[in-house]
């Protein structure tokens, strides 16, 4: 088996959609000797998760959402097969729109909180070219870990009644296939890579066969949503940047409007 096509293979084993021949040929590294498959495997995975999936030439036959798939006229279809699409937009529907603001203001300064204690993410680019899902983070100075009233055995902080509330949250997201199309996703279930700060603009998901498209609104739960991982790092930060400025818009309107 050629090279392109074994390192085809290693990705459907993973769980990922197989891209055409000539793009992974592309995506492979310019190097003599060429590295070990495995690390080959991992290099054109992470070049497939930050590619932008209506590039021409990315699949040798795009699978995308069936015709009419945004027609609300049509009350519940089932997909007949797998769609691998690329996140546009994330929003929670739970939360008012300040601690939108303020969540989205703590992404945009490297801070994410997780249970009790501030996470400092990296900011940058930095994945190696060799290597995925190897991620650092680097936790901030907390009283979580000290004894005492201000230690684990103290009333739930902010921090967590966050998580408490995540975890119960419902978000709806834009969701685009290879072909450019665009539909809404709306979680049915709780997903729980599915939040603002754990999933990033331009990541990839596979909607498997037997996810229902109800009135034009992609029905998303565990069983059908896949989350493959990934991101397009300019969509992400001109997101954040202008999710932020309408939010603030918003809540500015929202106050005139109260007074």
């Amino acid at each position: 088996m050629a090279l392109p096509a074994q390192i085809r293979s290693g990705l459907q084993s993973q769980g990922l959609p197989g891209p055409s021949i000539s793009w992974i040929r592309s995506a492979l590294p310019n190097r003599n000797p060429l590295p070990p498959l495995p690390a080959l495997v991992a290099t054109v995975k992470t070049r497939f998760l930050a590619a932008d999936l209506t590039r021409p030439g990315l699949f040798d036959s795009p699978p995308a959402f069936p015709p009419n798939a945004n027609n609300p006229e049509i009350k519940e279809v089932k997909l007949t097969w797998d769609i691998p699409v690329q996140v546009l937009d994330i929003e929670n529907l739970s939360r008012s729109k300040w601690d939108q603001v303020e969540e989205l203001e703590a992404i945009a300064r490297g801070e994410q909180t997780k249970g009790r204690e501030i996470i400092r993410l990296p900011t940058g680019n930095e994945d190696d070219e060799f290597a995925v899902d190897g991620q650092a983070t680097q936790p901030a100075a907390s009283g979580a870990d000290r004894p005492g009233p201000q230690g684990r055995g103290s009333a739930p902080s902010a921090a967590s009644a966050q998580t408490i509330a995540n975890a119960s949250s419902t978000h709806r997201l834009v969701l685009q296939d290879c072909r450019g199309q665009k539909l809404y996703g709306l979680e049915l279930k709780r997903i729980e890579r599915i939040g603002i700060g754990t999933l990033n603009i331009g990541e990839k998901i596979l909607l498997k066969r037997g996810a229902v498209l109800c009135r034009g609104t992609l029905l998303l739960e565990p069983t059908t949503c896949i989350i493959l991982g990934g991101k397009v790092e300019a969509w992400q930060k001109a997101w954040v940047e202008s999710r932020l400025t309408r939010l603030r818009e918003a809540v500015g309107a929202d106050d005139h409007n109260a007074g």
